[in-house]
């Protein structure tokens, strides 16, 4: 059994979900120690929990310490099982966590299920959840909580940055939003339909962005009035204006079962898709909110890099899985993005070079064990 520090690096809950997910991807029983051991509500919590269970169903594992409040867990899959799954992150004490961090946890792992590069692990012929087909498996997928909520990618990211760029790779995945959901009252509801086509997936160049083609992006309120989202638009468009661009902003009131607000630009340029999402809060001014979300656009524009902060750190481990190297440079090397290159080391032979300063600009490349 692996055993794996959750404190180390980053020490949050990416430790936890990139080890479930190489866990399931490599057939290794792993051990997780000090979940989390340096945050002011350490161990497992409701979000975390989710994701363990949704991993467990998909990979059929047995499991010890997955409890409220748990520093270690344990965790030995038997396989991957495509099928169709529903899960709450609100049955683990009512929260409004990340549904897209759930969704990420297996993603990869139903996508990859037939080809994982240097590995053997095969999926069981007969599934508890799905009936095996011999082209290809789908699972569909349903997750319950938050879509918009902070310290996660809201839904729109992974629909419009996350997913695009991972279908480059060859990743057959689809994402739709049924309801919103807002912190803290959560309820919103995702569907994800993800496809295993045996393929493997190739390696990818984004060390360069191209010039910018669009800058579009959403003003969106829930349970709250219009104008917030007017006032929003405007500022972003006061902001971006000046500034040389032309921004396309869309006004949305989505369905929601508590309140909220949320200004998502995504920049596209010829080579890369980037995402930039600031969100409202009870006293924070509407213009406060739209020039958070364009202050991140603008940093990301000037460095010149393809990557945004966010997606350098969760395209880690997709490129460690490729079949071909892959490179590409980030407006911000995080330490998000170093946590997760420790965590793939400890499950796979994949050789990593970053080129930059943590919290400045940089390369990454990636190349897998021959």
């Amino acid at each position: 059994m692996l055993t794996i520090d959750g404190s180390h690096g980053e020490g949050g809950g990416q430790v936890l979900r990139s080890a479930l997910s190489l866990s399931l991807l490599t057939g290794q029983a792993i051990c997780i120690e000090r979940i989390r051991a340096r945050r002011p509500k350490p161990g497992l919590q409701a979000q975390h929990l989710a994701g363990v269970r949704a991993a467990s169903q998909v990979g059929a594992a047995t499991v010890e310490g997955a409890t409220f409040g748990s520093a270690t867990l344990s965790f030995a899959p038997q396989g991957i099982f495509p099928g169709k799954y529903a899960w709450n992150v609100a049955e683990e004490r009512g929260s409004a966590g990340a549904t897209t961090l759930v969704l990420q946890t297996v993603l990869l792992p139903l996508a990859m299920m037939f080809q994982v590069p240097g590995f053997k692990f095969q999926v069981p012929r007969h599934t508890p959840h799905a009936t095996r087909n011999t082209q290809h498996d789908t699972s569909r997928l349903t997750v319950r909580g938050g879509t918009h909520v902070p310290w996660s990618p809201p839904y729109h990211y992974i629909e419009q940055v996350y997913l695009p760029t991972l279908a480059r790779l060859g990743l057959q995945a689809s994402v739709q939003i049924e309801r919103w959901g807002w912190y803290p009252q959560g309820g919103g509801r995702i569907e994800a339909q993800v496809v295993a086509t045996g393929q493997p997936m190739a390696g990818l160049d984004l060390t360069e962005r191209g010039r910018l083609l669009r800058l579009r992006g959403l003003s969106a309120v829930s349970n709250l009035p219009r104008s917030i989202a007017e006032r929003q638009r405007a500022r972003a468009e006061g902001f971006l204006r000046p500034r040389g661009f032309d921004p396309h902003i869309e006004l949305v009131e989505a369905p929601a079962r508590g309140p909220g607000t949320v200004v998502f630009l995504v920049a596209e340029y010829e080579q890369a898709i980037a995402g930039f999402t600031a969100l409202g809060a009870r006293g924070k001014p509407a213009e406060k909110v739209a020039e958070e979300a364009c202050a991140q656009f603008i940093a990301h524009h000037q460095s010149g890099a393809a990557v945004d902060p966010h997606l350098a750190d969760q395209l880690i481990l997709p490129l460690a899985l490729a079949a071909g190297p892959s490179a590409f440079t980030t407006s911000q090397i995080t330490q998000h993005l170093l946590t997760n290159i420790w965590v793939v080391e400890q499950f796979l032979p994949v050789r990593f070079q970053v080129e930059g300063q943590e919290g400045e600009s940089g390369r990454v490349s990636v190349t897998p064990s021959q």
